[in-house]
């Protein structure tokens, strides 16, 4: 049995893609105990650190397939349209003929023969794989564009190949860029088994590209189980705290200053600590912060010692961290994800479609105890102080029920796996 994986945990920086991928690592390898399982991955050395079971393989030879086959020829284009139309080509072709493009690609590569063995280690893993499937996240969306075409390409390719495909703990949307959604169009239809984070967003996007509602199934994140697992016996009394700071959520440090006031005034009332909730630590100068170092700024003047949880390493430590909580503020989704599978309500901070639209679906997921404040809002610090408090009040009351939605979205999601099993190995 081989399996192909693809995720969104490439860099290994990401403690919520990493969680998601540890739980479907560990799934598939209970269903399959002898399976030789090929992870994508720009960081191998990192990768076999945290999972010394899998086979690393180079993010860059699935890149080298998705790349134009002629790239001279977009240079001589006039316009965007026609290069767009000439893309559209090259799409079709690699659809329909991927073994004449793989000879081609390896003629071209003759004279890198580096990126030659790295494009052939891919292709050989897809071909020869019995299940090629994606670990949860939500890149495939507009903000990550390039990275989207480039997973949806690899399970295009092997749904052309008659391989069965999968997409488990799976956000998607927004999605409005014309070459993104036409890709869309064209692959997710054919994927054996979507399972979604949430149905919010995603079965109305998925029934508007024709995708068949019995190959999709709404399961949660696959992390959630980790964090439940994790749940400590009782509430603490720790407010945690996160702000990402990026590009594509929407954040600027402007809006930290009003969100750090909210902060310091509720934690100065309750008398409690104010807790480091990180899951990103990279950073991109003008694009990205690292969590961390927005904690650091959201709680200066307030605990001027903490590093921002930069030592945070694993998901497991930023989820017993978060555990020491008896509620969690974050503009990171995953830090919402930690906290209510451990029964500890979450206040969602959006600013962004895609950021929106992640909380709203999360905030679906569980009815109970997950409230979003845009952070646009005028009235945004009095809105962040009032339902701070209100969270604080009822925490006791929801935990029961956050409890139990998160055992049955567990419970789905192995019911998830299973199907795909049973596509796999025919009873």
């Amino acid at each position: 049995m081989r399996i192909l994986v693809d995720n969104g945990a490439n860099k290994l920086l990401n403690l919520g893609d990493i969680a998601m991928l540890q739980v479907l690592i560990e799934r598939l390898s209970n269903l399959w105990p002898d399976a030789f399982i090929e992870v994508f991955t720009s960081s191998p050395e990192g990768l076999l650190k945290l999972f010394p079971n899998v086979h690393p393989l180079l993010r860059c030879g699935s890149q080298t397939w998705s790349s134009p086959l002629v790239h001279s020829v977009y240079k001589l284009m006039p316009n965007h349209q026609l290069a767009q139309q000439w893309s559209d080509m090259e799409w079709v072709f690699r659809r329909r003929s991927p073994s004449l493009v793989r000879s081609l690609i390896n003629f071209k590569l003759k004279r890198e023969p580096e990126k030659a063995r790295n494009f052939e280690a891919y292709m050989k893993a897809v071909y020869s794989a019995d299940l090629v499937v994606t670990s949860g996240g939500g890149y495939i969306t507009d903000p990550f564009k390039n990275g989207a075409i480039v997973a949806l390409e690899t399970l295009g390719l092997a749904s052309r190949l008659d391989k069965v495909t999968a997409m488990f703990g799976t956000g998607l949307g927004p999605i409005q860029d014309r070459e993104l959604l036409a890709r869309s169009k064209t692959v997710l239809p054919s994927i054996n088994l979507i399972a979604l984070r949430e149905k919010r967003a995603g079965l109305p996007l998925l029934n508007s590209i024709g995708v068949s509602q019995n190959c999709v199934m709404t399961t949660g994140d696959d992390a959630i189980e980790l964090a439940y697992k994790a749940r400590n016996i009782e509430l603490c009394d720790g407010i945690g705290v996160n702000l990402r700071v990026a590009e594509y959520s929407g954040v600027s440090l402007s809006l930290l200053e009003t969100v750090r006031s909210a902060l310091h005034n509720v934690a100065k009332k309750l008398n409690t600590p104010l807790i480091p909730a990180p899951i990103d630590h990279s950073s991109d100068e003008g694009y990205a912060e690292s969590d961390s170092a927005a904690i650091q700024k959201l709680l200066k003047g307030y605990d001027d010692t903490s590093d921002g949880g930069k030592s945070l390493d694993t998901p497991l430590k930023v989820i017993e961290q978060i555990g020491q909580c008896r509620v969690v503020v974050t503009g990171s989704y995953h830090a919402g994800v930690f906290a209510l599978a451990q029964g500890i309500p979450a206040i969602g901070l959006a600013k962004s479609k895609y950021y929106a639209n992640k909380f709203l679906g999360l905030a679906d997921q569980f009815g109970v105890g997950c409230e979003v404040i845009l952070l646009d809002d005028p009235e945004l610090e009095n809105k962040l102080v009032d339902s701070l408090e209100r969270a604080w009040q009822s925490a006791e009351q929801l935990r029961p029920q956050l409890l139990e939605v998160a055992k049955r979205q567990v419970e789905l999601g192995h019911t998830a796996y299973k199907r795909v099993y049973e596509l796999v190995t025919p009873q």
